[in-house]
């Protein structure tokens, strides 16, 4: 594959990951009206990982991690979707929308700070400029909607620990070119079963209501639809299509499409959950795809080659 084929491709992964990332907002605000968090993240991982292994059984993605040093797989682990995951949710727990949703903004930053500190990838001039302008559309279009303050140190804290270990993960995954997409999906998603299930009962044992945990996708369809989507489509699919862009064209590339959840996620609020729809989000959303075309527009003399 040549290189214009590879950035091509690896393109095309990274916007239709965040876009299967935006329409998840639909399903989760569904699913945790008669769930928790925890739940919701047990079910979905445990579904991923069952998904994931039956493809494998049946021969449709290769996996093989015999003879491999599996140290690199559990590190990317551990920060996505372990650490990421427990950050993100304790941090918005703890604080407002429109907080999380600033802090949260900052992670394409965050991750091409990280790529030049570790992979020694210094970021081309139009490049910063690309994701500095994203990162002013996503947050002209979270302080649309109004701004409110928790004054959470604790929640500020975990959200911050969350943007350093999503940019951690995205570095391990460029430096883990050992593996394929599928083998570094299939490690992530088999550790964040684990975790959370794990997680997930241990909540429900406190709480008494084990049967409940555990009929739970089987009582309420709305939470059966939630986690169906967020396993197969945001967690199979959309963690391999981050892992393949990854590798394709780079971190500070990948990074730079995170913006588009963000247009997705307001376009789907408006066309189909009739939320409001103001000027200022769609003025948001313009500034956020002018720095997507920004940051991937410039020229390099090669671009990075995968097998």
């Amino acid at each position: 594959m040549n290189r214009y084929s590879n950035l091509l491709a690896g393109c095309l992964c990274a916007f239709t990951c965040e876009t299967i990332y935006g329409l998840s907002y639909l399903f989760t605000k569904q699913a945790v009206e008669n769930a928790t968090p925890l739940a919701l993240l047990g079910w979905r991982f445990v579904i991923a990982a069952a998904a994931m292994s039956l493809c494998a059984c049946l021969g449709l993605i290769k996996i093989r991690l015999k003879d491999k040093s599996l140290r690199p797989l559990l590190l990317i682990a551990l920060f996505n979707p372990g650490l990421y995951f427990i950050g993100e949710t304790l941090g918005i727990r703890y604080t407002t929308a429109s907080e999380s949703g600033v802090i949260l903004a900052c992670i394409p930053v965050a991750s091409l700070i990280a790529s030049a500190l570790i992979l020694h990838e210094k970021p081309h001039r139009q490049q910063v400029l690309g994701i500095l302008v994203t990162l002013a559309g996503v947050l002209i279009t979270v302080l649309a909607v109004g701004v409110t303050s928790s004054l959470s140190v604790p929640g500020y804290l975990l959200l911050l620990g969350s943007i350093a270990v999503y940019a951690l993960y995205c570095v391990y995954v460029d430096k883990a070119s050992d593996f394929t997409g599928g083998e570094i999906t299939y490690v992530m998603l088999v550790a964040g079963a684990v975790l959370f299930g794990v997680m997930a009962l241990g909540e429900a044992a406190l709480a008494g209501d084990m049967a409940g945990l555990l009929r739970l996708p089987f009582t309420d369809s709305g939470f059966l639809t939630a986690v169906l989507y967020q396993a197969l489509c945001s967690s199979v699919l959309g963690v391999f299509l981050s892992n393949v862009a990854i590798a394709k064209i780079g971190v500070n590339r990948t990074s730079s499409f995170i913006g588009v959840s963000t247009v997705v996620s307001i376009l789907a609020g408006a066309l189909i959950l009739k939320e409001p729809f103001t000027t200022y989000q769609i003025v948001g959303a313009a500034v956020i795809l002018a720095g997507i075309y920004i940051a991937n527009t410039y020229h390099e003399k090669e671009y990075r080659h995968t097998p």
